[in-house]
């Protein structure tokens, strides 16, 4: 089951005000981006981050799950828990370099 792009807007409404927000689909899902920076993945209407060492704290006991089969476990967050949402992004933002641009093919 994909995602809704309702879903998709709503979580990128929930980050306004952090910094440029946008979504790209990829592989039928959704990659949310803060600053041009990806760090929260949407998948069938959930919403996932990264487990990285800043969130341990924020997010200590929230279920964990891979985002689709064979990917790593991700914390799972709640979509409408705005303040930790935002605290996630923020964090999983400032630890995550930026994309390297891709070379266009000759």
């Amino acid at each position: 089951m994909a995602s809704s792009p309702d879903f998709v807007a709503y979580i990128c409404e929930q980050l306004e005000g952090l910094g440029a927000v946008r979504s790209r689909k990829m592989f039928g899902e959704y990659m949310v981006y803060l600053n041009d920076k990806p760090v929260l993945i949407i998948c069938d209407d959930r919403v996932l981050v990264k487990m990285l060492p800043c969130l341990e704290e924020l997010l200590q006991g929230r279920p964990t799950e891979p985002p689709y089969d064979g990917a790593k476990d991700h914390y799972l967050l709640d979509p409408d828990n705005r303040d930790t949402l935002r605290k996630a992004a923020r964090l999983a933002e400032e630890v995550t370099p930026l994309p390297k641009k891709r070379k266009k093919k000759a």
